[in-house]
């Protein structure tokens, strides 16, 4: 390149003036158009021009072609590969950029720069073994000037650091090697001057956090819009504009949002936490699923996501999925509150779809020892033994809960329940009526007592009594209006026994308490000819 040309484009850069910088180079490329260096020089301002946090336009494109070009002429040259992987990289093509930095590294296995790039590659890929293996050999290979890749491998360590006290000490030590190495390595020192950069924003952050505690919404989605259109590389911004969008319910903008923040910053925790949440509120579990699954890539010992992820495996049908990362919850978190609520829903899904009632039994009384004041274990613990048909257990159980709470009645009903299934029904009444008196909205309680009393003691207008408290409590209770329909039926009212059915019909529909056929049956039934 011209010595005089070159001096000239340099000035123009130096000085801001990227766009005169470039137009020089393509005046230069004018007269000599196969000039390989000035392909280089060109791709370099085009890349520049693009990651300038203050500008929105779009250059990378541009600077591959340069390189390409440039290519031509060195064809063994690892640093136009290594050039040509970063715009890669910067343009989102992850895997092309891998090639490339491999095409580099090959031409020079000492390329620290490459390797580096390489970490970084792989971090957003989330292959988070590969990206530390590739900033080790960075600092290998340039172990005095690397404050990059000496950051970089603090911030791999310190994600996946949770109750690991030794791999906390080595991310704190590469944190300290990277303050230590930062005099020397350029491109670190130019990353802390754009994060100094960022304090100027701090206006907007403050705008738009006003903006959003008065409820100014839309307001604050403006302000946060205009000020990505500036700075186009603050993460920050993203994530902010993101947790509005959410509250406003534009979850596919919100969604975008968090994306842009996990692709500019690959480490950023909450914004996939908040991502994971935002795909979960618009009923896309599949995406969810994959994100949990890459938050415990980066922080494998985080109990909240294993529990997270198997919440939504649970509601995808994948019981076994779910009871194993119930499980990893359980055995990584020592906090016992939190535990025992893991080992409760642990039970319930061993209770429910698994039908192993002894697993079930065995995650109650695991839960029982770590919170064993907690009713909620007592209550389930005893309808496992139930369906275990071990009643005598689950008398016990419930007995030891009425010394907590005698007033409790969720227990009285359970018990009535209990005593009605082992055919006691003098016991069973006393206990629902128990129920009743503790708390006389409690539907459940009215119907079973009435379905006593219409079914066991033949006292139907008692029943019907029961059954229309019953609904009263909670007029959306499909099998109350049902029963309701049979005491009717009985006593000859058939037309308003056929209204009561059709009303358990349609709530059936939504609710699904009852065989629909069942319901159908008795409609029929009502009017068969004798």
């Amino acid at each position: 390149m011209d010595k005089l040309l070159e001096k000239k484009i340099n000035k123009e850069f130096k000085t801001g003036n990227v766009k005169s910088a470039i137009e020089l180079c393509q005046l230069g490329l004018q007269n000599d158009p196969t000039n390989p260096d000035l392909h280089v020089r060109l791709g370099d301002l085009f890349l520049a021009w693009h990651l300038d946090i203050y500008n929105s336009c779009q250059y990378i494109d541009e600077a591959i072609t340069e390189y390409q070009r440039a290519l031509e002429a060195y064809i063994d040259s690892a640093v136009i590969y290594f050039k040509i992987a970063k715009a890669q990289f910067y343009k989102g093509d992850l895997d092309k950029a891998i090639n490339y930095l491999d095409m580099a590294i090959s031409k020079n296995p000492r390329f620290a720069d490459a390797y580096y790039l390489l970490a970084e590659t792989y971090t957003r890929k989330a292959r988070f073994l590969e990206a530390s293996f590739n900033a080790k050999n960075a600092v290998k290979f340039k172990p005095f000037r690397n404050s990059c890749a000496h950051f970089l491998l603090y911030s791999l360590y310190k994600v996946s650091s949770f109750r690991c006290y030794k791999t906390t000490l080595k991310a704190y030590f590469e944190l300290i090697l990277s303050w230590l190495t930062l005099p020397f390595d350029i491109q670190a020192i130019k990353n802390v001057v754009k994060m100094f950069s960022y304090l100027k924003f701090m206006p907007v952050l403050f705008k738009g956090f006003y903006c959003v505690q008065t409820k100014g919404l839309n307001d604050a989605i403006s302000i946060y819009v205009d000020a990505i259109e500036k700075a186009p590389g603050f993460v920050p911004l993203y994530c902010l504009l993101g947790d509005i969008y959410r509250t406003v319910g534009q979850f596919e903008n919100a969604i975008t949002e968090y994306k842009m923040a996990i692709w500019l910053d690959s480490l950023n925790i909450s914004a996939y936490r908040h991502l994971c949440q935002a795909y979960e509120e618009v009923g896309d579990f599949d995406s969810a699923i994959e994100i949990y699954n890459k938050l415990i890539q980066i922080m494998p010992n985080i109990p909240e996501f294993h529990s997270n992820l198997a919440n939504i495996l649970y509601v995808k049908g994948d019981v076994e999925a779910a009871v194993s990362h119930f499980q990893t919850a359980v055995t990584l978190n020592p906090n016992k509150q939190w535990t025992s609520v893991i080992n409760q829903t642990l039970g319930y899904v061993f209770q429910e779809t698994k039908a192993d009632l002894n697993a079930a039994i065995s995650s109650y009384q695991s839960a029982y020892l770590l919170t064993p004041e907690d009713i909620d274990i007592y209550i389930n613990l005893g309808s496992a033994f139930y369906d275990k048909e071990d009643y005598n257990n689950a008398l016990a159980v419930y007995r030891n809960a009425l010394d907590l709470q005698p007033e409790n009645a969720k227990i009285h009903c359970n018990l009535g329940f209990l005593y009605w299934g082992k055919g006691d029904i003098d016991e069973a009444v006393k206990e629902y009526e128990l129920a009743i008196k503790f708390d006389n909205n409690y539907d459940i309680a009215y119907n079973n007592l009435g379905v006593i009393y219409l079914d066991d003691l033949g006292r139907v207008q008692k029943a019907i009594e029961l059954f229309k408290k019953s609904v009263e409590c909670n007029p959306n209770y499909a099998l109350a209006h049902f029963n309701l329909a049979r005491c009717i039926a009985l006593t000859g009212d058939k037309i308003e026994a056929a209204k009561l059915y059709q009303i358990a019909q349609d709530i059936n529909k939504v609710t699904g308490e009852i065989d629909p056929q069942d319901i159908i049956d008795k409609i029929n039934g009502l009017f068969d000819s004798v």
